[in-house]
């Protein structure tokens, strides 16, 4: 029969391999990569109807995930923009996977119909 120092010891062990393993696959794992778009909206109605769903279709093929979209753009500092996104991706990599592809530049000829873009991509910072 084990003594209960030995059990003791066997779990405590175990904890500390489990606690270095969760740390060691945190560690590895990179920050996302935030997209934003600040956009000047010259017709709302065809940028809604046409555009928008199209980009937005894009960014979920391409792995984006859009977390924040309005005309509700509150001003901090200089002109805000009439309408801003923001989209999380896991790197710039498939950032520019999804500017670059062919349905994304055919999309854009659309969204220029209806708007001037200005976008620009910013690493997070590791979270520990």
């Amino acid at each position: 029969m084990k003594s209960p120092y030995t059990v003791a010891l066997s779990v405590v062990a175990g904890f500390g391999l489990g606690a270095l393993a969760m740390g060691g696959l945190h560690a590895q794992a990179k920050p996302p990569v935030y997209y934003v778009a600040e956009i000047d909206v010259t017709d709302l109605d065809g940028y809604m109807k046409e555009f928008s769903p199209m980009a937005q279709g894009l960014t979920k093929k391409y792995g984006g995930r859009l977390v924040a979209a309005s005309t509700r753009v509150t001003r901090l500092e200089g002109e805000p923009p009439k309408r801003a996104a923001v989209v999380v991706w896991d790197s710039v990599e498939k950032i520019q996977a999804w500017r670059n592809s062919p349905e994304m530049k055919e999309a854009r000829k659309v969204g220029d119909k209806y708007a001037k873009f200005r976008s620009f991509a910013v690493e997070a910072v590791p979270q520990r």
